[in-house]
């Protein structure tokens, strides 16, 4: 098994702290609520908040995912005067025993204001956090593998039906094991049709 490049680790986590530091040079490596806002082409104030422990490094950390605030933040990147409906960066220090008292209320703060939130909980992190945007499970190995099948399926039921005629070779179809092959073929086939998204 490879050994991982700590030093590419590393200077990537250095150039997202960079690119905060450059729309946020005053944030800090303390603690803090932090909160990340634009306004899009239709005028819609758009917000997610966050507690860290290290601010310059939770927000950074963003960058390098793939939950919805950080496609987000890719793909509208940061606000300037060339990017008028890019993301804006503010924050404030407060000690660690007050994160989820001060993420909870300036969540709270924040949609009281019209912004429609990305937080898909109210913040917090302790137990019964309360769901308030919209929720997806992360997708595990496994469910990651049956969508695969599904689409697969739905390509091949796509091309079949217009393009193909599936039957059994003429001296197979009165064999038992060939009958039951096929209604597993076509079984197969129609799992593309259950759970469409």
């Amino acid at each position: 098994m490879a050994q991982p490049n700590y030093r590419k680790i590393y200077a990537m986590k250095a150039q997202r702290e960079k690119r905060i530091k450059d729309i946020c040079p005053t944030i800090p490596r303390n603690s803090g609520i932090y909160a990340f806002t634009r306004t899009d082409e239709a005028g819609i104030r758009r917000s997610y908040v966050g507690q860290a422990v290290n601010l310059l490094e939770r927000c950074a950390s963003h960058l390098g995912e793939y939950d919805h605030i950080a496609l987000s933040l890719k793909k509208h990147g940061f606000y300037s005067a060339e990017n008028p409906y890019g993301w804006k960066l503010d924050y404030k220090t407060c000690p660690k025993s007050e994160l989820d008292d001060r993420e909870i209320n300036t969540i709270k703060a924040f949609a009281d204001k019209g912004f429609q939130m990305y937080n898909v909980t109210a913040g917090g992190q302790g137990l019964g956090k309360v769901v308030s945007g919209q929720y997806k499970q992360p997708k595990t190995y496994t469910q990651g593998i049956q969508q695969g099948k599904k689409v697969l399926a739905r390509e091949l039921s796509s091309i079949a039906e217009k393009h193909l005629t599936i039957r059994l070779k003429p001296e197979k179809e009165h064999n038992k094991v060939s009958q039951k092959q096929y209604e597993k073929f076509m079984d197969l086939l129609k799992v593309g049709e259950s759970d469409e998204q």
